[in-house]
């Protein structure tokens, strides 16, 4: 799944742009899901003759855009939103109720867990996808392993190795203002995150505080640069150097190293889960849905496009291009999906946690992670850095628990 920021090109009509083609169905979505969109309304349009115009929101500005159309009453037809933003719109009214239920037919246990919570009725799953490791196999064997192990004590043996032989260089990189990796050792760990029915933080718990602890030690023991992601410009560049011989991240990375094989050939990386404390755990996931505005003039014509972009021959067309992964579950019996490289997302997808689908959610992320950076930098220590995320995401989380208590939402 794309990363922020990318592909932002094609949003350079505005939001509330009037159609160039009024009789044509109207398509938004972020990033390389965006960009690549037309490989697949295209196909859409010679099948049923509806034109579809399509245009790529920046993930940075996402949020914002799509908000001031629905004020503005220009929301497209057919728009993409995460998972967690679903309940959002739904809530403010912006979506339809989806007409036919066998839209959701056949898909994965996983992408159905991730939008249930706010998005059910509104929103077909699209494209999921979960944080794995990329790893340098060639470093990797230099130390003496096969591949990474699979718990978090081997683990860390096997990065004191790599950074034994390479003492200039990184086992892992973890950028210090994404909180990914954080949020997925609390995953494992079976942290909540937040408790009072999404209405207060639960940072302070036994488990989310022994993720965090595991997370600091990894830069502590030299095993993860202290950066930010403005830090390295070419991560891509900086894995195929060697700078780090893990790199986790999700499968809209393969687009990348697919085009950048003549840095990085293939038989050099390969991909894994990510460690675990003991054993399978869960890990968590983002899924891209599709969904409809109400204010659609051809609200048929819009749902027949989403069952046409989240089919199973749509997703695999979209695996070949950008790498993302079909919602789909009979998708991932087609041989395409049988490709090494692609079994340990399965693995994790199968054990997904959903994220909480709250519109706070996404700032939350931000400043647990800037309190965890502190806590990096030896600033803060562990107990007092989960209090005062609890405090801060109280403060946040103030409005939601007044309307909760008050029997306005659930």
């Amino acid at each position: 799944m794309a990363a922020a920021g990318i592909g932002t090109a094609a949003w350079a009509t505005g939001a509330c742009t009037r159609r160039a083609d009024p009789d044509a169905l109207s398509f938004w979505a972020m990033g390389y899901e965006g960009d690549y969109s037309p490989h697949l309304t295209t196909a859409f349009t010679r099948m049923t003759g509806i034109r579809v115009e399509t245009q790529t929101l920046s993930w940075t500005e996402a949020h914002e855009k799509l908000l001031t159309a629905f004020a503005g009453n220009s929301l497209p037809d057919v728009f993409m939103l995460p998972a967690h933003w679903v309940g959002e719109f739904a809530m403010v009214g912006a979506l339809a109720r989806m007409p036919d239920a066998t839209l959701l037919d056949d898909m994965l246990p996983g992408a159905l867990n991730l939008t249930r919570a706010g998005g059910s009725g509104y929103a077909v799953p699209w494209v999921i996808g979960t944080q794995v490791q990329y790893y340098r196999r060639d470093l990797i064997e230099q130390a003496g392993y096969p591949e990474p192990p699979a718990d978090w004590a081997e683990w860390r043996q096997m990065g004191l190795a790599l950074k034994r032989r390479y003492p200039d260089a990184f086992t892992i990189l973890l950028y210090l203002n994404w909180p990914e990796a954080l949020l997925t050792f609390a995953a494992q760990l079976g942290a909540g995150l937040l408790r009072d029915r999404n209405t207060r933080g639960d940072f302070a718990s036994p488990e989310f505080r022994e993720a965090l602890r595991f997370y600091k030690s990894l830069f502590d023991d030299g095993l993860a640069p202290r950066v930010l992601a403005t830090q390295i410009q070419d991560p891509v560049g900086a894995f195929a150097q060697g700078y780090f011989a893990i790199y986790p991240e999700g499968p809209s990375l393969l687009l990348d190293m697919r085009r950048r094989a003549a840095e990085i050939p293939p038989d050099k990386w390969r991909t894994a889960t990510m460690p675990t404390p003991h054993g399978p755990a869960a890990a968590p996931g983002a899924c891209h849905t599709l969904v409809v505005a109400k204010t659609s003039r051809r609200p048929r014509e819009a749902w027949s496009l989403v069952r046409h972009m989240t089919s199973v021959p749509s997703g695999l067309r979209f695996q070949r291009l950008i790498g993302d992964l079909p919602a789909r579950a009979s998708a991932w019996r087609d041989p395409q999906l049988a490709n090494p490289t692609l079994k340990p997302f399965a693995e994790q997808i199968a054990h997904l946690s959903p994220t909480p689908a709250l519109v706070e959610f996404e700032q939350i992320r931000a400043e647990v992670q800037l309190i965890a950076e502190r806590v990096v930098r030896g600033l803060v220590d562990v107990n007092t850095a989960t209090t005062e995320m609890n405090r801060r995401v109280d403060l946040m989380l103030a409005k939601r628990r007044a309307l909760v208590e008050a029997g306005r939402i659930a």
